[in-house]
């Protein structure tokens, strides 16, 4: 809760389609009033603290869907304090984090500790899904739909044993299921195959440019196809993940409002910033799961999400050490850091590609509370928590080591400059982050959902 309430003024606001000149009143956590230009009024009392936001962007804060934050178990690659750190200081708010920890949330007593740790830890607001595997579906319905954001199904070979092949339980957990359930999509048979491929093209020298056609489009499209069908003959309330072929864009509807669509999706930034040619620069750095495909995938993926096919826009912020990224292909993880640098590199997409930043706002704001029935957050409006991010649209940000705040030290966009910068965070009316500073006496909350 916020300890003293704040007057953002003279800020440009964007939000809900528009943008306007504004200012805001924060006070206990939440959005108290709205004003328009040169309308606003202090509070009687002197006890508010003025920002003056003259020429800066004043945006909801970014709900990242999709994030891998590595504890527990796995916290030599980053943690919940650091990554949730990085987070705020790139504009996210709150996240949703996937279960391929260790050990892997698949029952509600891991579930339940993971909400502690970040009750303790977490800068950013936060949730978590519980990992489906062939045979949990019990903990799977156990779940508080107030409190978890869903469930999340590997139809695929991304994490090893939670990869659910087994028809009999996937049929069950597209028919009983009533919480998100957000699938990675890519069919494990044909990875195989293309693996087995390339090895014998190769031997143990597998370049990385040939992730792109191990993990191929009939991978993706075929498991995503069975995902759609699926949740069509159950009714799934279904979320696509990380797509990265421009065909799959073909399963999808822009011809609902997205309060009533039962399947949505999300593209990622790396599947928008890069594509094939960018392994003979960036190698193992860009090696993801979907994989980075080719240069007609990321601008069908652009078309997609202007069209209003894509719902999302989320990150997959997935961090390894470099160490890990130094090895051969086979052993070589996939995944990448990307929560600090993504709001303000898909600033930098949408004005290469004529995107709107109102259109980017709903991608990364108001759609993920929508599609997850986020409570109070999400949007400007009154009576919202003040999840709040302001951004400099005329301040440039080249990525190097020393500015870099993820735990492994490392990004792949290193080198590239984005066109804004992120100036402030608020979470829950209470500034996290200031140029370059963090204060990190008051962290998150659970988000709630109205299920």
């Amino acid at each position: 809760m916020s300890h003293t309430p704040y007057l953002l003024k003279n800020a440009t606001i964007v939000n809900e389609g528009s943008t306007w000149q504004g200012s805001l009143l924060l006070d206990k956590g939440l959005i108290a009033k709205i004003f328009p230009s040169g309308k606003h009024v202090v509070p009687p009392g002197g006890q508010c603290k003025v920002i003056d936001l003259e020429g800066l962007l004043l945006l909801p804060g970014v709900i990242d869907d999709q994030v891998h934050f590595r504890e527990p178990g796995l916290t030599h690659k980053g943690d919940i304090h650091s990554e949730s750190r990085a987070a705020v200081a790139g504009g996210i708010t709150s996240y949703m984090e996937m279960p391929n920890t260790s050990p892997q949330t698949t029952t509600q007593a891991l579930l339940e500790e993971k909400f502690r740790l970040a009750q303790e830890k977490s800068l950013a607001n936060y949730s978590f899904y519980i990992g489906a595997t062939n045979d949990n579906l019990g903990e799977l319905m156990a779940s508080d739909p107030a409190m978890a954001c869903g469930v999340k199904v590997f139809m695929g070979s991304s994490t090893g044993n939670m990869l659910v092949d087994s028809p009999s339980a996937l049929e069950g957990i597209f028919r009983e299921v009533t919480v998100p359930v957000a699938v990675h999509c890519e069919d494990e048979a044909t990875i195989r195959a293309n693996l087995t491929a390339a090895q014998q093209g190769y031997g143990e020298e597998i370049p990385c440019f040939m992730h792109a056609v191990i993990r191929s489009h009939e991978a993706c499209e075929r498991s995503s196809r069975l995902a759609v069908r699926m949740a069509e003959k159950y009714g799934t309330r279904l979320h696509l993940l990380h797509l990265s072929t421009r065909n799959e864009i073909r399963m999808l509807r822009n011809d609902q409002p997205l309060k009533d669509k039962r399947i949505t999706a999300e593209a990622c930034v790396h599947h928008l910033w890069f594509h094939i040619d960018d392994y003979d620069r960036k190698g193992a750095l860009i090696k993801w799961n979907p994989s980075v495909k080719y240069n007609t995938d990321r601008l069908g993926l652009i078309n997609g999400i202007k069209e209003g096919y894509i719902d999302v826009v989320a990150t997959d912020h997935a961090p390894h050490t470099l160490e890990e990224k130094s090895k051969p292909y086979k052993e070589c993880p996939s995944g990448g850091p990307m929560v600090q640098h993504a709001l303000p590199a898909m600033l930098s997409l949408a004005k290469k590609h004529r995107i709107s930043i109102e259109k980017i706002v709903e991608l990364m704001c108001h759609n993920p509370a929508i599609c997850f029935n986020i409570k109070g957050r999400g949007f400007i409006r009154e009576g919202y928590a003040a999840d709040l991010v302001v951004a400099d649209p005329g301040k440039p940000l080249t990525i190097s080591k020393e500015n870099i705040f993820y735990q492994c030290g490392w990004s792949p966009l290193e080198g590239t400059t984005l066109d804004a910068s992120v100036i402030y965070t608020f979470v829950n009316g209470n500034i996290v982050y200031e140029k370059g500073r963090f204060y990190e006496d008051i962290k998150g909350e659970a988000l709630a959902f109205e299920r």
